[in-house]
């Protein structure tokens, strides 16, 4: 079969799964894509072969996502697919380095809602981590910069898509940005991230609906069960694991922040002027 019609088979695959509730975009539906002979060969050579074995989903998620490519001062300087942006040779090679955010959801009860990724994420699959963690995409609604209005809008996005969170319930003026962070973090011998990270809190009582192919289970935890899961972490029990951004959070900023939530002082944490490099 040549790789037109290998590539014709995967849209029509493509078109069939889309009809699932768990591929609902809020304020942004599904599109057309012209894609490019670079982005075709890519796709028709790569995904079909040596990831071969990649979860459907998430392919098309690889190649249909564009992340906004950033310097180390968080100014925009291109775009290119989640694939390329988190291939560790070339986040080694070529220094890619992309803006992504991590939204912390307490409920009124100052509990904060975690999620273990599911087994099908590329990145990090089974590692428990923050409510949602995600990228705003290069797109005119997440490309705002001011008041990080477009990580917000890409934050409300997100957290419908993976736990069917509604747009009412998390409004985009209710979520504070706290700061921001970079990193770097290896997922295997071929994948990783490389993210200059937006940490956005929210303080709202939801309804949670998973979506199987992003999430394998959620917990709320409060500030001891959360220390608990980190010592299971530590020792290795259950084969728990932490996703390293998480982690970088909880040990230079979390507990404070949390002290903060139950108070009703987080705007007296906000510091959108330093990028933490962690």
């Amino acid at each position: 079969m040549s790789a037109a019609s290998l590539f014709n088979l995967s849209l029509i695959r493509f078109r069939s799964l889309s009809s699932s509730r768990f591929l609902r975009l809020p304020q942004s539906p599904l599109r057309s894509v012209s894609i490019s002979p670079r982005k075709f060969r890519a796709f028709s050579g790569a995904a079909m072969t040596t990831d071969a074995g990649m979860d459907a989903v998430q392919r098309r998620l690889m190649f249909d996502d564009e992340c906004i490519l950033v310097d180390e001062t968080d100014r925009v300087v291109g775009h290119d697919s989640k694939y390329n942006c988190h291939l560790m040779e070339n986040i080694e090679a070529k220094n890619l380095l992309h803006r992504a955010f991590s939204v912390f959801l307490f409920n009124s009860n100052y509990e904060l809602l975690l999620q273990q990724r599911s087994k099908a994420k590329v990145t990090f699959p089974l590692v428990w981590t923050n409510t949602c963690c995600s990228h705003p995409l290069y797109r005119d609604s997440e490309l705002i910069e001011e008041n990080a209005l477009g990580v917000r809008n890409a934050a409300q996005r997100k957290l419908l898509d993976e736990l069917g969170i509604v747009a009412e319930d998390v409004p985009v003026e209710e979520f504070t940005p706290l700061g921001r962070m970079l990193y770097k973090a290896p997922s295997d011998g071929k994948w990783g991230e490389h993210e200059l990270d937006y940490l956005l809190f929210i303080v709202r009582d939801v309804q949670v609906e998973p979506n199987p192919d992003e999430v394998a289970e959620i917990k709320y935890v409060s500030r001891e069960g959360l220390k608990e899961l980190v010592r299971k972490a530590d020792a290795g029990e259950e084969g728990l694991k932490l996703s390293p951004w998480f982690r970088l959070v909880v040990d230079n900023f979390l507990m404070k922040w949390w002290d903060q939530v139950e108070k009703g002082t987080l705007g007296e944490a906000v510091d959108m002027k330093t990028i933490h490099k962690l």
